[in-house]
């Protein structure tokens, strides 16, 4: 396993554990095999298991594995605290102890707000008094370092970076989201003030692997490189000096064994010119079974309405291949001080006229708008800012 530094010098292993998969009620067989990839998983040398309070009974099941293991001083945890939920310090404290007492630990080694996506999200969080109790946790001891996941553009991100003496930060970042979200400008922007960054999603939730279009994985099978589309994607990442750890969702023995294989020989550099023009021609395959040809460019932005139109249409095109696009089409637009989501386009062709694929986005939009914002989402979308917000 190979090791890249944290802010303080401690070594984190370059592949992460994501517990956020981990299979069924958390008890039976469902735990034995969670514990027995976990354990193996350390084994091999992961260091970083990466939980949140909202994940289904991952605190829990973690807990128990490293209880029952005696290996709790082996391994560093991530978990969250959903600020999103949160309107007082006390309820931060209340969820704060639960997550103790579900981990079965006095402390989180890294501790993120969770899907901070804008400094308006941190400024409520400031007002209500949450920056004070932060430090009081940290100079307690129970809270060791402090940090953010992240699920906003690029223009949103450097202001969170800098609002706060943070001690990393986490983003999704994969070949294909390279200028979505915090992208490539965000890694790079992280990395200059001295933060770690955790990614998260490296595989867009089997995107890049399971997903892919059938010309993509032939395209893969048929190529010289001796890789699967789980390792291209990984050393993609991992061929980045500014990326400190990559979190995979692992639920098979198969995964941990590949994945970690992978870490242990992957270095700054390691990826081959045949490499990077397979990942090229492999995008250039998605982007050709998408619904809408947007590039991410953000040339669109930012609309007078507030629409993360990339993000928009990101989870639009991922509705076909990917499961989860309409809760990632809620985390990206909903989970924030004001929303983003599709509905709020007026149709003033703002972005029609800056856009180089000359794309008609309003109607888009539209088209998005009906696939993407379900009755579900109305309702989390009114709940959250009914309740949370105001």
């Amino acid at each position: 396993m190979q090791y890249r530094k944290d802010r303080k010098g401690n070594d984190i292993s370059l592949l992460g554990f994501g517990c956020m998969r981990f299979e069924g009620s958390g008890t039976g067989e469902y735990f034995q095999k969670a514990n027995d990839q976990v354990m193996e998983a350390i084994r091999q040398g992961i260091n970083y298991f990466d939980t949140a309070y909202v994940y289904k009974n991952n605190e829990k099941v973690l807990g128990r594995i490293l209880v029952e293991n005696n290996c709790r001083d082996q391994i560093y945890i991530a978990t969250k605290l959903p600020q999103y939920m949160v309107r007082s310090v006390a309820q931060a404290e209340k969820i704060f102890n639960q997550e103790l007492e579900l981990l079965q630990t006095d402390h989180i080694d890294y501790y993120l707000m969770h899907m901070l996506n804008d400094l308006a999200s941190w400024n409520r969080l400031k007002a209500m008094g949450l920056e004070d109790w932060i430090k009081e946790k940290m100079d307690s001891g129970k809270i060791r370092n402090i940090g953010f996941s992240y699920h906003g553009n690029t223009e949103n991100f450097k202001p969170v970076v800098d609002v706060f003496d943070w001690d990393f930060c986490q983003i999704q970042y994969n070949y294909l989201d390279e200028n979505i979200q915090a992208g490539k400008k965000g890694l790079l922007y992280a990395a200059e003030k001295g933060l770690p960054v955790i990614i998260m999603e490296p595989l867009r939730g089997g995107r890049l692997v399971g997903m892919l279009p059938e010309t993509a994985k032939k395209r893969i099978a048929k190529s010289d490189v001796n890789e699967s589309a789980a390792s291209l994607a990984l050393r993609w990442l991992y061929d980045q000096p500014q990326v400190t750890c990559v979190l995979s969702g692992m639920n098979s023995m198969e995964m941990v064994n590949e994945n970690c294989k992978t870490a242990s020989l992957a270095l700054p550099g390691c990826l081959t010119d045949d490499e990077r023009q397979l990942i090229e021609d492999v995008k250039n395959d998605i982007k050709n079974s998408v619904k809408v040809g947007c590039t991410g460019c953000n040339y669109c932005c930012p609309c007078p309405k507030g629409v993360d139109i990339p993000a928009v249409f990101q989870c639009y095109n991922q509705l076909s291949e990917d499961s989860h696009a309409r809760w990632r089409y809620i985390q990206m637009t909903t989970f924030r001080k004001e929303t983003t989501n599709a509905a709020k386009c007026v149709g003033c062709g703002a972005c029609t006229k800056k856009c180089p694929q000359h794309l008609d986005i309003p109607q888009l939009l539209k088209e998005a708008k009906k696939e993407l914002e379900t009755p579900m989402f109305k309702i989390i979308n009114w709940g959250t800012h009914f309740f949370h917000f105001y």
